[in-house]
Parts: C-alpha cells; structure tokens; sequence
C-alpha cells in the first residue's frame, strides 16, 4: 500500500453528512447565542449533521453546515475560514473526521472563534499530516482494500469508501438502509489531503472539547484519546461508530450545548 493511498485512509477517515442548514452566512444575529458552524469530513456531506443540527435550531442556535470541499489541507481550510469571515459574533466551530484539521486550521487568528468542538475528529498539531496520525495507533478497518481510488483531472486520484466495506467499516451501528444512502452519496477526499502538513493550531489558544466514539473503526479511539488530551479538552465517550453525529445526534448536540455556555 503506497504512502498516498494509506493517507487518503486516514484523510478520509473524515466522514460526515451535511447540508447547509438555516441561516445564510451573512445573516445578522437576533440571540445572543453563538452561532454554531458544523464541518463535515470525507465520504460525506452537511446532511449527516441533520439530527444535530435540528436540536440546536430548536433550542434558539443559530446554525450553518457549509460544504467541505475535500481538495486539500491549506485550500479547504481557506476556503472555510472565508465563510468564517463572513459571520459576525461569537463562534463555536465543530468538525468531524477530517473536518478537524480544516477547522483547526481555518479558526486559527478569527476572535470570533470561542470554542472547538471535535467528534471523532483529526485534532492536529503543526507539521502533523493525517497519515501520521492515522497510523499513530492501529485499529483502523480503513485499509486500501475498502477504497476505490478514482482519478480525475491531470494525475489527481478520489478515494471513495467501496461499497460492500461502508456499513460496518464507517457506520456500524446504524441501519443498513441508511448507510446505503450514505454510500451512494459520498463525497470524496483528494489523497492529497493524507500527507499535506497542518499549519498553526487554533486549539492552542481556544478551548476545546472532544467526543470519543468507543467503536470507531476508522480513527482509531486510542488515536482520539490522545490528540484530546494534548489539545486539552474536555473529553466524553459514547459507544458509538465513527459517525457519532449521526448515531448519537442527542449526545452530540449535547457537548456542543456545552462549549457553547
């Protein structure tokens, strides 16, 4: 397995569903609460963040999931921090996967950002690629063989969770149905993004939280224990799947309601 492909398994260990969700970017805040940014990883889109997000535009947050492109550490995290710019008052950015690092990375110099929130998330320090830290500990069932690497453009390659691996590799304990859809629309990750390096880390200077997935067979939990306790955060556990924000919305919203304070 060549070092590109092992670190699409890692970078796209980001999985996450989502779909821009409520209030456009620009718009003007009318609570006092913070408005609530949920970032997708790989093999997703902001739909997975549905169940979260329906429980905080309940309870008065204001919330956006814009999409992730998945092209790259620096462009995405640009990309991101654009959006970022656009938003007034105080922040709290919360990532999945691969969304980690875009969202440590597109945070760091925003004042506006008051708190980070990662679930089952790359948390990385600078230098660090997610190939390192994929393979810091081992457990992970996202091996080249349960990856369709596609090429596109001139000389870049997508890597794509295959089918017959998806449900118990990505999202155990959710229903067969639902992972099929999930398959069917998954949105790929660059193998690049595997050994670019991350840059200067916002979780030096924000506070963070972090929510373990106990069963997560793509970043390993030892993996997430450890970049938790380096970056400081207030850690919480569920036996859940990678997709805790999907498996778990309750308890996802939950934590965020808790940086949130």
């Amino acid at each position: 397995m060549t070092t590109t492909r092992r670190g699409l398994l890692a970078g796209s260990a980001a999985v996450v569903v989502g779909a821009a969700l409520d209030a456009p970017a620009a718009q003007a805040h009318t609570t006092s609460k913070p408005t609530v940014v949920l970032v997708h990883g790989a093999f997703a889109d902001a739909s997975g963040w549905n169940g979260v997000a329906s429980r905080l535009v309940r309870d008065g947050y204001p919330v956006i999931a814009p999409p992730n492109p998945l092209r790259g550490v620096a462009s995405d995290s640009a990309y991101l921090a654009g959006i970022l710019a656009t938003l007034s008052g105080p922040l709290v950015l919360v990532a999945h996967s691969y969304g980690g690092i875009v969202v440590t990375n597109a945070a760091t110099g925003n004042p506006n950002v008051k708190a980070l929130v990662y679930v089952a998330a790359f948390v990385p320090d600078q230098g660090e690629t997610l190939l390192g830290l994929q393979t810091k500990y081992p457990g992970s069932r996202l091996s080249e063989a349960a990856l369709d690497f596609r090429p596109y453009g001139e000389g870049l390659v997508d890597g794509y969770i295959k089918r017959e691996f998806f449900h118990d590799v990505f999202a155990g304990d959710l229903p067969k149905a639902t992972t099929e859809l999930m398959w069917a629309g998954q949105r790929p990750a660059d193998v690049r993004t595997l050994g670019e390096p991350s840059g200067a880390p916002a979780w030096k200077t924000v506070p963070s939280w972090y929510l373990v997935g106990r069963d997560d067979q793509v970043l390993p939990p030892a993996a997430q224990r450890f970049m938790a306790r380096r970056a400081g955060a207030h850690t919480f556990e569920a036996d859940t799947s990678h997709v805790a924000m999907i498996a778990r919305p309750a308890a996802t919203a939950a934590l965020i309601k808790r940086a949130a304070r």
